[in-house]
């Protein structure tokens, strides 16, 4: 079972490159429930991923 931030962090950098398996969406959103910080580092993901769609979009 995953109990650090930094591989939490791991999976959601890993996450935006490729599909996580199973047993690693498992854990990630396990840890997700206890930690607000990685809910809020997740978040920040999110925004990113926005604006560089937006970027894109503008180009």
């Amino acid at each position: 079972m995953m109990s650090t931030c930094k591989h939490a962090s791991e999976l959601m950098s890993q996450g935006q490159d490729r599909t996580l398996g199973p047993v690693e969406r498992l854990q990630l959103r396990l840890h997700l429930l206890i930690c607000k910080r990685c809910r809020r580092v997740e978040q920040q993901f999110g925004l990113l991923r926005a604006a560089i769609r937006r970027c894109r979009d503008d180009s």
